[in-house]
């Protein structure tokens, strides 16, 4: 079977980040460090990893710095330069020309209407979706993306990551109604966004990657607001199942949800202590810590 290879890639980062207040004050949440890097730096990455070329940014007000993150920093990098320092460190921060394309959700009306937002760009292609505060951690070389498109160029239509919650946390997310499964792709039937607490159909949730056909944005031109009063991604998707093929790929690594600050401090701790340069400094720190 040939499909078309994902080219393309959208990162809604138009949100407020009021979780995080008052960091998020006038730094967009998208630029919290994780050690030393962005979370937008993790998510590009993982895109580039997977093959993806063209970075497409749905930003709001005051996410102007977003931009200035993948430009060039004239300044900084002269300055180094001429001081003999190594550079190293700005790798993967400037995208090829042309390759980081910026456009505005200018309402919070939600994931689905910032998705719309591209729809010009993405064109007739099949795209990937990145929610960079889902920070989902894999071995080099096989990041949640990377998977997800070895897994659809195997079966194309659509594909959502996966990952099992306790039913508990069920009511917080998109869950999915699963069908046959074999091995880490899974048959999706049905998507429910953020079902009463007893009523999802299984512990599947949707935890922010996504390969979706192009056909999605026409259903989401005319979408009536959803759950929350927003128009939901996940309520666009439910209507191409059974249209295309649709899959759930389980992810193969860590996720950290970094919309959350209990989850934020995770992450920070997680990928401190996997660093040559600090890990055993801060495995030991935490241990006087706990003790």
């Amino acid at each position: 079977m040939t499909v078309k290879k994902v080219r393309k890639a959208v990162f809604p980062v138009a949100g407020l980040g009021t979780r995080f207040l008052p960091a998020t004050k006038a730094v967009a949440k998208e630029l919290l460090p994780v050690v030393d890097r962005p979370l937008i730096q993790y998510a590009v990455d993982e895109a580039l990893e997977a093959g993806i070329e063209t970075m497409i940014f749905v930003t709001g007000r005051g996410k102007g710095a977003i931009e200035d993150h993948f430009d060039m920093a004239f300044e900084l990098e002269t300055t180094q330069k001429q001081r003999g320092k190594d550079m190293s460190a700005l790798e993967g921060t400037r995208l090829k020309p042309g390759n980081a394309i910026f456009v505005r959700q200018q309402e919070p009306l939600g994931l689905g209407h910032a998705i719309w937002c591209a729809r010009d760009i993405v064109g007739d292609e099949p795209f990937a979706i990145l929610l960079p505060d889902e920070f989902m951690h894999g071995t080099p070389g096989a990041g949640c993306m990377k998977q997800m498109v070895d897994a659809y160029n195997q079966v194309g239509g659509n594909l959502v990551c996966a990952l099992e919650v306790p039913m508990e946390q069920t009511p917080s997310y998109g869950v999915i109604d699963p069908g046959a499964r074999n091995g880490a792709l899974t048959e999706v039937k049905g998507l429910v966004e953020k079902p009463a607490a007893g009523t999802a159909p299984s512990n599947l949730i949707l935890p922010g990657r996504y390969i979706l056909q192009p056909e999605v944005m026409q259903i989401l031109e005319t979408q009536e607001a959803g759950a929350g009063g927003e128009i939901q991604l996940t309520d666009a998707m439910a209507s191409m199942i059974g249209q295309q093929p649709f899959h759930g790929v389980t992810f193969d690594g860590q996720r950290f949800d970094c919309g959350s600050k209990a989850g934020y401090i995770e992450a920070n701790l997680a990928l401190a202590l996997e660093r040559d340069d600090i890990g055993a400094h801060i495995r030991e720190f935490a241990r006087k810590l706990v003790a």
